[in-house]
């Protein structure tokens, strides 16, 4: 059979044999007839608050958070949607903040990509500055009391909107929701302490759980501090078609929307495989190494221990080379040393989440990345180059025996997959 997986902005077709693979995809959602209706509908009806227009004032300051240029958000559709629906709202008294949590700053032409041309001209556009003390609001503490920081513009906000959309998450349960703000306008060490070595451990820190997963209910918890939160999300199917609007109450409304993602998502397996491939849903999740570690963890949810994960992910941008992620990883000789120097007391770096998962992921099974990175630049990150993916897949099944099978998640996390 041939399987299209998500890669870049296209696909990668792979041939696998028939009889032995298992193609693992979430279920399809037709997407709205009317997106832009459905988007207004859930503004005039929202779960668990009033009306949106309702709870505006016409002095009132807005704040509308939107999701950053690795997120398949479709913001040139919603946001402008939205800008309609507050047409009676003067333009000088909105600010739109990017939910970069911890992520590179966006360029003006990745923000007009984002938004539109028109949009950045009209509006005062910011990307959020997590590692600027001026720019941040303290609300208490974090569990470990480091300091629980939020973007000061939303903070001073008289009506706070929160846009987005809603996925599996690899350790947070779903995105969306309460992550729009914690960690998506937070302060750089207020994430790293929720992100730290002890959370993401936890074996409620992973895809579909949020109550009983500290990690979620930390964010949570960070994110209601500053104060309520109308929330815009939306679903999407592997057309990048809207397929849902979830407005309203920040928590109610995200439940509701992770519920319905969840019925989509989660696809039931009877037993682990020898051999997993994988995606990272393609552009723009694959557009590095650092996000390709959610493609990673939806495989190894289903690999068998020792066996064989295949990762592909087009990484256009690096790692990013330089980034704290790349830097981690070449300080250390291996993924055992990752994992020991996280553990030692006192030992923080930015982006070790992504190292321990992945440095977990690779205990369970040996990890292999196709993607336009150099060689070297995938062993340094302590991980095995694939040039051909059929042409692995086919040597190691041979080297397996005639039982050994072969699972497929095309659209990556998009996918949760489950041991029955």
């Amino acid at each position: 059979m041939i399987v299209n997986l998500a890669y870049g902005q296209g696909h990668l077709p792979v041939e696998l044999p028939d009889k032995r693979t298992t193609v693992i995809e979430p279920a399809h959602t037709l997407g709205l007839a009317d997106e832009r209706g459905a988007v207004v509908a859930a503004l005039e009806n929202p779960i668990g608050a009033r009306p949106l227009r309702e709870l505006i004032r016409p002095t009132d300051r807005i704040c509308i958070v939107f999701t950053d240029i690795t997120r398949a958000t479709p913001n040139d559709r919603i946001i402008p949607w939205l800008l309609e629906h507050l047409a009676h709202i003067p333009r000088e008294q909105i600010t739109l903040l990017n939910a970069l949590g911890t992520h590179r700053p966006n360029t003006r032409a990745e923000l007009e990509k984002l938004l539109t041309p028109a949009v950045v001209r009209d509006y005062r556009v910011l990307n959020h500055e997590p590692e600027n003390p001026e720019a941040l609001v303290q609300f208490g503490v974090t569990h470990d009391g480091v300091p629980a920081l939020i973007n000061k513009h939303l903070v001073a906000a008289d009506v706070r909107i929160i846009t987005g959309f809603i996925e599996p998450h690899f350790f947070a349960g779903f995105s969306g929701g309460p992550k729009g703000i914690m960690p998506g306008v937070a302060g750089l060490e207020t994430v790293m302490s929720n992100h730290g070595e002890k959370y993401i451990g936890h074996p409620n820190a992973t895809f579909g759980i949020t109550e009983g997963n500290p990690l979620w209910e930390e964010m949570r918890d960070i994110a209601l501090r500053a104060g309520s939160g109308f929330l815009l999300n939306v679903t999407l199917n592997e057309r990048r078609e809207i397929t849902g609007v979830f407005a309203g109450d920040l928590v109610a409304a995200h439940k509701v929307g992770y519920e319905f993602v969840r019925r989509a998502a989660m696809q039931k397996v009877k037993a682990p495989f020898e051999i997993v491939v994988t995606t990272n849903s393609g552009y723009p999740l694959d557009q590095n190494l650092y996000q390709g570690v959610k493609g990673m963890s939806a495989g190894a949810r289903i690999v068998q221990p020792g066996g064989t994960l295949i990762l592909a992910c087009e990484c256009r941008e690096g790692v990013p080379a330089g980034s704290p992620l790349d830097k981690l990883l070449r300080s250390a000789a291996g993924p055992e040393e990752v994992l020991a120097l996280l553990a030692t007391p006192g030992f923080v770096r930015s982006e070790q989440w992504q190292a321990q998962i992945q440095a977990l992921i690779q205990r369970r099974a040996k990890v292999l990345v196709y993607s336009s990175l150099p060689d070297e630049v995938i062993r340094a990150a302590h991980l095995t180059p694939c040039h051909d993916i059929a042409a692995v897949v086919n040597e190691r099944l041979d080297q397996l025996g005639p039982d050994a099978r072969v699972a497929v998640l095309p659209q990556g996390p998009l996918t949760i997959p489950y041991l029955a």
